[in-house]
């Protein structure tokens, strides 16, 4: 008798096989007292070294198979590696204490991951996560014990696993690994994002996968509907062959649209734009027909580094997006980094709230020397293509005045220089303090567009952060209160003749996006691989049918009215 198990639906599709359990041994860690403590720091400094060595290789697979912003998880894991605050404090525990290195390691290991654990945000948590991976690779070195390896798999399988760690999903070779699933884990979680990038079917956060399944136990992993099916019957099978096979053809349907407008049944255009992180995204975004790229977050040139990405470097990378993209529209949102974002090269404050604390534009605002030095790189490459910039985390008219000044004068020196500057630049915000929201009618008089960042504006109206699991039910993208403020940014825009695009996920959610076409929403930004099946639904929806179901929708009491009434109307 089958058994399901549900679970987060991480990455879509279907996949059967045998189980294939993942498993780390335990590391036995016995505190010893050494008498040669010099020795002892040797030693640690090899295990680190060696560490460092399969990093490297790992680092420069993924590059090759993954891209740069994947890879950058793995120049973060090598800065852990040699940050003197975690390296120093266990040669010094080992000198001072006389104690043997494995010990010193994972105490002040354990240390760092329950400070970050406990900031209780996704970044942070993310943080921890690295700090674990790395630590255990330094311990097994210096315990002499052997990892099971994902690179090692030669036969097609399902892994199963706690979880992830990102070298894990880096090594996983697609030819072999038809998915995964986990006990921890949620959608924005390391394995998640890189199973999305790899097309692996994944179910993440089942709690109770590895207490469950044993190796070679035939499984069916549901990546669509975030279910484990264990040991399926002859019937269950076929259903989930029929499954995968509809699937396909579905996602081949889809490839036809690539070439296509976005168009409803009654002829309205809707522009399809795609979210990406590096230059190397871009590619993703072609493939999948996207319109444009709705937000290109630029942290991934600051991050997995020891300094500050030159002007040069910055230009560069926005230059090669705006000519890849052949003139269609690039929005390329400013730094938004700090508080939550950790780089280890800018001495920020730590603090209680990083998600409302100094962070953005608000940094940037302040350490200008930075901002001026990416908006000299942006305003360089808009001659290249067709650019936009957004400022994120605006909160006050103020804050947007004062960043625009700083990009004209910047814009004024270069004309000064005689550096070709485009003259047709849209300047926009990112709207997710929910202030903004409510005092759009004003700022729509000042900025040329808005794009709406759902991901921030619902944890920042229902005072919830989306990755604590307590709270985790107050993430209600679909709550009256929240489509009341996406109203509001709409119409104010459209009063002004401004226009209104969305880069959270909300804007790929097929449940949101009739919503979002009877609200008027001009721009949806998503992952780029949800751009053709939203072509699909859009093209079977009627504007003028959504529009008048607005106004029912946004006079309900509750989220789950709203999702029901969705279901059945539409």
């Amino acid at each position: 008798m089958s058994e399901i198990i549900s679970g987060i639906a991480a990455s879509a599709g279907i996949a059967i096989a045998k189980a294939f359990i993942l498993e780390n041994p335990e590391l036995a860690i016995e505190k010893k007292t050494v008498e040669n403590t010099g020795l002892e720091v040797e030693r640690f400094s090899a295990a680190v070294e060696k560490a460092k060595g399969e990093l490297q290789v790992i680092k420069e697979n993924a590059l090759k198979e993954l891209g740069e912003d994947k890879a950058a998880i793995f120049a973060a894991h090598l800065l852990v590696l040699e940050d003197p605050e975690l390296i120093d404090a266990v040669k010094t525990k080992i000198q001072n204490e006389n104690v043997n290195a494995e010990s010193a390691m994972d105490e002040i290991s354990g240390m760092f991951i329950n400070m970050f654990e406990q900031m209780d945000n996704e970044y942070m948590k993310e943080r921890a996560a690295d700090i674990r991976d790395v630590s255990k690779r330094v311990l097994a070195h210096l315990l002499g014990v052997q990892f099971s390896s994902p690179a090692s798999i030669s036969e097609e399988v399902v892994i199963i696993a706690e979880d992830l760690t990102p070298s894990d999903t880096a090594q996983l070779n697609r030819k072999f690994v038809l998915g995964f699933a986990t006990d921890i884990g949620g959608r924005t979680s390391h394995s998640a994002i890189m199973s999305r990038s790899m097309e692996i079917p994944a179910v993440v956060g089942t709690k109770t996968v590895t207490e469950k399944i044993s190796s070679g136990t035939m499984l069916i992993i549901d990546g669509l509907d975030g279910k484990v099916i264990i040991d399926p019957s002859n019937e269950e099978l076929g259903m989930y062959k029929k499954k995968q096979e509809d699937y396909k053809a579905q996602k081949a349907e889809w490839a036809k649209l690539v070439n296509e407008k976005t168009t409803t049944a009654d002829g309205h255009h809707a522009e399809l734009a795609a979210n990406i992180g590096t230059p190397q995204d871009v590619k993703g975004v072609l493939e999948n027909g996207a319109e444009g790229v709705g937000l290109y977050r630029t942290e991934f040139l600051y991050m997995g580094r020891d300094q500050l990405p030159t002007e040069e470097e910055q230009f560069k990378a926005y230059r090669e997006v705006l000519e890849k993209m052949e003139g269609k529209p690039v929005v390329i949102r400013t730094l938004d980094i700090g508080g939550d974002k950790e780089l280890p090269y800018l001495d920020l404050p730590k603090e209680m709230n990083p998600f409302l604390g100094f962070r953005a534009i608000r940094l940037c605002l302040e350490q200008q020397d930075i901002f001026r030095t990416q908006l000299r790189a942006l305003l360089r490459a808009s001659a290249y293509g067709n650019l936009k910039i957004m400022f994120p985390m605006i909160a006050t008219l103020v804050e947007f005045r004062s960043a625009k000044q700083v990009l004209l004068e910047e814009k004024e020196k270069l004309v000064n220089e005689n550096v070709s500057v485009s003259d047709n630049i849209e300047i926009g915000i990112m709207v997710e303090i929910p202030s903004t929201a409510v005092l759009s009618d004003r700022f729509a008089k000042e900025v040329d567009f808005f794009s709406i960042g759902t991901n921030d504006l619902i944890q920042y109206t229902m005072a919830a952060d989306r990755m604590n699991e307590r709270v985790s039910y107050l993430y209600q993208p679909y709550n009256p209160a929240i489509l009341r403020l996406i109203q509001m940014v709409i119409k104010a825009a459209h009063k002004e003749g401004k226009w209104v695009g969305m880069c959270g996920e909300m804007a790929g959610d097929p449940i949101a996006i009739p919503i979002l076409l009877g609200l008027g929403l001009d721009e949806f930004s998503m992952s780029a691989t949800s751009v053709l099946p939203a072509r699909s639904q859009l093209s079977k929806l009627s504007k003028t049918e959504a529009e008048k179901h607005v106004e029912t929708i946004l006079n309900m009491d509750i989220a789950e009215d709203v999702v029901k009434f969705v279901n059945e109307n539409f």
